[in-house]
Formats: C-alpha cells, sequence, structure tokens
C-alpha cells in the first residue's frame, strides 16, 4: 500500500478546505438582517395616530436615547420587536419617540 500523497491529490484537498474556510467565514461574519417594526397593518387608526402624534420612529436619531433604554419599553427578545406601555403596536429596541422616559439605574 502506498502511503504518499501526489502533488495533485495535495493541491486538491488544499483547494477544497480553503473552499470551506472561505464558505465558513461568510457565513460567521454575516450580519443579522435589521429589525423591521413598522408593520401597522393590525392595528386601529387612533393607534396609527398616536404613534404618529408622538413621532415614533424605527431608529434612533436622538443620541443616548432608544427605546430598549426607556422605562416604557417591554423587551421580547434580543431579535424581535418588542412593545411599548404607550404606543400600541411593534417596537423596535433601537425606535425613539417623544414619550421617551430614561430607565433608572
Amino acid at each position: 500500500m502506498d502511503d504518499k500523497l501526489s502533488r495533485r491529490d495535495l493541491l486538491q484537498n488544499a483547494a477544497a478546505l480553503g473552499g470551506l474556510a472561505v464558505f465558513g467565514a461568510a457565513a460567521c461574519s454575516k450580519a443579522p438582517a435589521a429589525l423591521n417594526c413598522t408593520d401597522t397593518t393590525g392595528l386601529a387608526a387612533g393607534d396609527i395616530s398616536v404613534r404618529t402624534s408622538l413621532a415614533y420612529s424605527d431608529v434612533s436619531t436622538e443620541a443616548g436615547k432608544s427605546c430598549s433604554n426607556c422605562q416604557q419599553f417591554v423587551a421580547a427578545s434580543p431579535t424581535a420587536c418588542g412593545t411599548c406601555k404607550v404606543i400600541k403596536g411593534p417596537i423596535n429596541p433601537k425606535g425613539y419617540c417623544k414619550s421617551f422616559v430614561l430607565k433608572p439605574s
């Protein structure tokens, strides 16, 4: 039985391992999809009006103020929309509205 690897076998194995490494790295480094919590199709017109009047935004534009730091926010999980005690409908943890109240330390 010949235990020697030919140059062709060595190059094929190296190419296969390199390909697996590239695909593995790409799969691991893929950023999670941005959370979208703007679907208000199940809300009544009054509830949508409250969201609008409080200027709810899916992404905060105020430094240090996001729904995840708000006393009114009720988290579901890190990868899901939460809810709010003031505004009806899905709420993004990175969102913001005028009813922001900083959680106590």
